[in-house]
This record gives structure tokens, C-alpha cells and sequence, in this order.
């Protein structure tokens, strides 16, 4: 039974959306490093799942807080299903609760009430350590702002997350050279933030984001702070990791041109609330969600 709270009430252990993308996932991680339930490096790299399985399931799902004398209704019975492989963008004006189910669908905040379910298991109901948890096995993030850490080279950036994990630093330091080869920047290892371009930092953030082979890359807003061209070697990157790992990736956007050209699903939301479901098929036409696509409350 899921706990409903009152629209005066937050939810307990909120985790602030502005938070830098890796003290946010691990900071809860410490408490939990030396209980022996962290994944080793064979679980790292995990088995992405099968196609046409469930990668996220949100059921009725509300987020609301308290402004003043003004109840917000970030997100607002929100249903949804999305499938492992899947590439979806959510689009919407500002305000229209994309970034809030976005934040939801990473464990970064907690519902008021309704489900998020990853793998059978529903985010609302989880304790703060088991989220961390989450947030390290399952899911990968991509922000507008980078969130690189500037006192440390790209290599300790991407290692990072497997630091926490308590990775041997030998085979760490391998995996984030893969992943930084991967996203081009292998002549780039130990340059700081500070010495390198817009798009070179992002795809340094992708890098990080996809060190533990995560079962979802959420992206928010990733060409944001990006001119055009590398923009589209971002989406390229993103792009490529859905097609050639299977990776499910659900990307925020109000660029509908941008969503159009890379998701195969777009989710228009407004006000909080899920407003059109529509797919794109192999041909590029773009219709109403199929059939076997659930429907939220009305």
C-alpha cells in the first residue's frame, strides 16, 4: 500500500533535482559500501534485458508540493509504459512536469502518491540506501549542466561511480579509459573540465553515465547548453548506445524537431499531465500510440 501525502506534505528524503549528478547517487552510498550488497565489477557491466520487456512502469503517479498558499501539480496521474530499447522523448513547455517525472523516473525524488516501477520494483517504497543503489546498478544520468567535477581530471571523473562501488582502482581506471575511447576523448584523459569545450564536457558526462552499463540513460535536456552542430554529435552518441547496446533512453526536450529526428516515442505532457502518446514508425510517421500502449486515468 503506497503512502498518500497530504497537499501540505513532502515526501520523506526528497533528493534535490539540482543536485550534481554523482554526490546526489552516492552520497547515500556510503553508508551501505562495506555491507557487502554492492555490485561487484561483473555486475557493472550488467545484461542489458530483453527486448519488448518492461523497462519503466509509472502507474497514476503524482507528484505535488506546497508554494505558498498554491498546491503544485508538477506531475499529476501520470500512466505510462515504457519498453526495454525503447527511445523516448518527453516534450512540453516549461512547467509541464517533464524534468518532475523525469526526476521520479531516476529516483531523485519520490512520488506524493500512484508507482514507478523499474525491474519490478517501486521506487516510492524503496529506503534511501536502496535507492542509492538504484541510482548506481540501473541508471545512468545526462544533464544540461555537466556536472563534472573541475578539481579532478576526465579519467577520476568517470571513475568516480566505481570509487564508490569500491571498484580495484587498476581495472577502474580500464573501464573509464574504455568508456572515454568510446565517446572520442581518449587524447583527453587527463584535461580538466575547464580545458575543454561544451561538447567535449558532455560527452565526458556520457562517459561517466554509461561506466556501469546502465538499463536506462536519462538525459535531461542534454544539447541544452549546446551549439547546433555538437548538439547533434551528442544525439548521435546517445543515439548509437540505443541502437548498438539496446540501452532504453528517455530524454527530456522542448525541441520538437530534435525529438522527431532521434526518439521513436514522444510524450507530450502539459500541466502536469500526460496530453499525447505518439510513436514514429520505421517510414518516420508519426501517429497516436499503439494499440497495446496503456492509457492513464481520466
Amino acid at each position: 500500500m503506497l503512502k498518500t501525502h497530504g497537499p501540505g506534505e513532502h515526501p520523506p528524503d526528497r533528493c534535490s533535482a539540482q543536485a550534481v549528478q554523482l554526490p546526489t547517487a552516492y552520497t547515500d552510498t556510503r553508508t551501505i559500501l562495506r555491507s557487502g550488497n554492492l555490485p561487484t565489477t561483473g555486475h557493472l557491466c550488467m545484461k542489458l534485458s530483453e527486448p519488448n520487456s518492461l523497462a519503466v512502469r509509472t502507474e497514476n503517479v503524482c507528484r505535488h508540493y506546497q508554494m505558498g498558499e498554491t498546491l503544485v501539480r508538477a506531475v499529476d496521474g501520470v500512466s505510462i509504459d515504457i519498453r526495454c530499447g525503447e527511445f523516448v522523448a518527453l516534450l512540453g513547455a516549461s512547467g509541464s512536469g517533464k524534468s518532475s517525472l523525469l526526476n521520479l523516473i531516476a529516483g531523485l525524488d519520490r512520488p506524493t502518491s500512484g508507482a514507478v516501477i523499474v525491474k519490478e520494483s517501486n521506487l516510492a517504497t524503496l529506503s534511501r540506501e536502496e535507492l542509492a543503489k538504484y541510482r548506481l546498478r540501473t541508471v545512468g544520468m545526462v544533464f544540461q549542466s555537466f556536472n563534472l567535477i573541475p578539481s579532478m581530471s576526465l579519467l577520476e571523473n568517470v571513475e568516480l561511480p566505481m570509487r564508490f562501488a569500491e571498484v580495484d582502482r587498476r581495472e577502474r581506471s580500464m573501464l573509464a579509459r574504455q568508456s572515454l575511447e568510446r565517446v572520442g576523448l581518449s587524447a583527453r584523459l587527463s584535461h580538466r573540465p575547464t580545458e575543454l569545450s561544451g561538447g567535449e564536457q558532455q560527452r565526458a558526462s556520457l562517459a561517466r553515465a554509461l561506466i556501469n552499463r546502465p538499463q536506462l540513460l536519462l538525459a535531461d535536456e542534454p544539447t541544452g547548453n549546446l551549439d547546433s552542430r555538437t548538439g547533434t554529435e551528442i544525439m548521435e552518441l546517445i543515439r548509437s548506445f540505443n541502437q548498438s547496446l539496446g540501452m532504453t533512453v528517455i530524454m527530456v526536450t522542448h525541441e520538437h524537431v530534435l525529438a522527431e529526428k532521434y526518439a521513436g516515442r514522444m510524450l507530450h505532457l502539459a500541466d502536469g499531465k500526460l496530453v499525447a502518446d505518439l510513436y514514429k514508425d520505421g517510414a518516420g510517421k508519426i501517429s497516436e500510440a499503439q494499440p497495446t500502449a496503456r492509457e492513464g486515468p481520466q
